[in-house]
């Protein structure tokens, strides 16, 4: 059996290979935590130093090369020291989306791997839309609650998770104590890859969205199934369709997401050792 055809027929053996792979690699019995990067985050890490270890994604069991700008298709290790702490934080730098129609077990696999190999809190971000009209461009958003518009689910069966706290109260505490700037918000999934249209956005406006992209919702669903707290950060990149009557491009969020990850790097290395 191919990698790729364990990855479908049984996602969590595939997953769970992969994390072997990690420990065996980089030679950490257990992560403490992971961070899956997305568009324009990939500056962001620069923050938490020099990594321990890294490799392609591919080279692991279950994972598809990279297809999108901005994703590199890296995974890291990183020894994370603050406070007498030592921590060892797993980075995904990039993901697979929906989109990109290859099912949504490769949009899970990571944060699948990430808790088998030992991580207890995944942090998930995204470059987004503001459909919120009080959100600027370069503004992070902790996600408080999302809203599925695609109709799909990681888990599958007679698999009941509560969702209520999906995205942890006590860490976005945490991150608010911080930093208080941070505003919350609520994320509309939508598959992509074309952008909404303006009345899609009214639409999800009216439901009570104030973000929306295109990735984090699997995944948070994913790992929290399987245990993890979840903490989802989401960078405002563009005014959503309608909002400002011009159109939407990815390079415009590749360049609003370079342009926040310094901040946003050293926000993260501050905060990661207060979670535990």
């Amino acid at each position: 059996m191919t990698q790729s055809e364990l990855l479908y027929s049984d996602p969590m053996a595939a997953a769970t290979a992969a994390a072997h792979e990690i420990i065996e690699r980089t030679g950490v019995a257990a992560h403490d935590i992971a961070l899956v990067m997305g568009s324009g985050w990939v500056g962001a890490v620069d923050a938490l130093g020099t990594p321990a270890y890294e490799c392609n994604a591919e080279e692991l069991v279950g994972f598809l090369p990279p297809t999108v700008e901005g994703h590199s298709g890296k995974v890291r290790s990183y020894i994370i020291e603050s406070e007498g702490k030592e921590l060892r934080a797993l980075v995904f730098l990039g993901r697979t989306h929906l989109y990109e129609g290859k099912g949504v077990e490769p949009v899970v696999h990571s944060v699948r791997a990430a808790v088998k190999a030992g991580c207890k809190i995944i942090i998930l971000t995204n470059a987004c839309g503001g459909i919120n009209l009080k959100y600027s461009v370069g503004q992070p958003v902790l996600i408080r609650d999302h809203i599925s518009l695609t109709a799909v689910s990681p888990l599958s069966g007679a698999t009941f998770v509560d969702l209520t706290d999906l995205y942890s109260k006590r860490i976005r505490a945490i991150v608010k104590a911080e930093d208080s700037t941070l505003d919350e918000g609520v994320y509309a999934h939508w598959r992509g890859p074309t952008y909404e249209t303006p009345a899609e956005i009214l639409m999800m406006r009216t439901m009570g969205a104030d973000l929306v992209g295109m990735s984090t919702v699997p995944e948070a669903i994913a790992a929290h199934a399987l245990g993890a707290e979840i903490l989802g950060i989401s960078l405002v990149t563009n005014a959503a369709a309608g909002v400002t009557g011009e159109k939407l491009n990815h390079e415009e969020v590749i360049a609003a997401g370079k342009a926040a990850a310094e901040r946003m790097g050293a926000l993260l290395k501050r905060v990661i050792p207060k979670l535990f």
